[in-house]
């Protein structure tokens, strides 16, 4: 292309995109915190600026797209050495005299919400689980004083309620509280230890307001061996979800300890009512006045109930009674036992508390112990079972 003189030269946008005006390799443009690093606090002095990152610029060698990585793997390397990341908080709770820089690094959730101490031991002979609640260390302050009212209390999961429900006493003005209490649940069998959770909650008391929630933990009860304490030092966790999808109608309404027992001699099956645990409470002081109800059905004759006598205020009422159905061995394989608990009420219609059906349609323990019973003559057996708050084809009223 030839120009006249004093003619300018002049190229279309197609022509000047497509000149490549770059005057060589791109280097990376070093970054602002490349010369101020920001360390967390606790770090060693011996750490210094000039050694801490080796900028890419230094390195002709390493192509551009390597670089950033370098310089990011550097930076790792250096965090790393020292237990922590920028982008990560700690897993463990941080020692007390150990600082944690405020800007930046938030808190996790066992330092705002405390520590708890306990140990659990399932009596395998007995039937319990106890709970030894010791001490918590370093609760979120829920107060204006900066303290708290704090208080344990415990729940059987699947199947929460009222009736599963203990607690320690409260302990005022302390957010380093020591319990030394020991909660016990009855009744708890080895099918409850493979599918149930216990939840630990510590609550703060509140004489006009609702008690507040500070953290909770849970423990699937298949991680404990029959006979042997277990300790525990926790974190506090943050409130868990409960499952909706529970079934409601199988809301747990406390224990019942049945003995069956077959006798040759009597030629009739003996049913003993020997006592209940963790009834739920169906009367306005908190407590209910028990009573059992025991059907041998199908009862053509209506003549099968037997009831024993009415506890006053309690919810773990101990009865130690006796009733006898005359029936042949042979019959036993397609009646089915029904125990229901009532509170008695004066002047109106009494409450079902719950109930559990023994029987060759049963499952799991109930069926078991129906099992055990026609397979053992002359030998009593005593299980444990769960009352709900409804039975299968039951007529619930008194």
């Amino acid at each position: 292309m030839t120009l006249r003189k004093g003619e300018k030269m002049t190229i279309s946008i197609q022509e000047h995109m497509a000149i490549d005006v770059c005057p060589g390799p791109i280097k990376p443009i070093k970054q602002i915190s490349d010369y101020f690093p920001r360390f967390p606090r606790g770090l060693p002095a011996a750490v210094g600026r000039s050694g801490a990152l080796r900028p890419a610029v230094s390195q002709p060698s390493v192509s551009p797209a390597e670089a950033p990585r370098e310089e990011d793997e550097d930076v790792d390397q250096l965090f790393g050495a020292y237990g922590t990341t920028p982008a990560q908080q700690p897993a463990k709770c941080p020692p007390p005299e150990e600082a944690v820089d405020p800007e930046g690094y938030e808190s996790d959730d066992c330092t705002a919400l405390g520590t708890l101490d306990f140990s659990l031991l399932y009596d395998q002979e007995n039937n319990a689980l106890h709970c030894t609640i010791n001490k918590a260390k370093g609760l979120k302050p829920m107060d204006h004083n900066g303290l708290a009212d704090p208080y344990v209390k415990l729940h059987l999961l699947p199947g929460a309620s009222k009736a599963n429900k203990l607690r320690t006493k409260t302990l005022r003005n302390t957010l380093n509280p020591t319990w030394n209490e020991t909660l016990t649940y009855y009744g708890i069998t080895d099918e409850d230890m493979i599918r149930k959770t216990l939840r630990i909650s510590v609550c703060d008391e509140d004489k006009f307001r609702h008690n507040e929630f500070i953290g909770e933990t849970r423990i699937p009860l298949k991680k404990l061996k029959p006979n042997q304490t277990k300790n525990f030092s926790i974190c506090l966790e943050k409130q868990l979800p409960i499952d909706k999808t529970e079934d409601k109608s199988l809301e747990e309404r406390g224990r019942i300890l049945i003995s069956l027992k077959y006798s040759s001699q009597k030629q009739g099956l003996l049913v003993g009512i020997i006592r209940c645990a963790h009834l739920a409470a169906m009367d306005a002081n908190g407590y209910s006045d028990p009573y059992v109800k025991t059907y041998l059905k199908p009862d053509e004759d209506k003549k099968s109930k037997h009831k024993t006598a009415v506890k006053k205020k309690t919810l773990n009422p101990e009865f130690n009674e006796e009733f006898c159905y005359e029936i042949k061995h042979g019959d036993l394989a397609k009646k089915t036992l029904e125990v229901t608990v009532w509170d008695y009420d004066i002047g109106k219609s009494n409450d079902f508390i719950g109930g559990v059906v023994l029987g060759i349609n049963a499952k799991g323990e109930r069926l078991k112990h129906w099992f055990d019973c026609l397979k053992n003559k002359d030998k009593k057996i005593e299980r444990w079972h769960t009352l709900t708050n409804e039975l299968p084809g039951a007529v619930l009223s008194d």
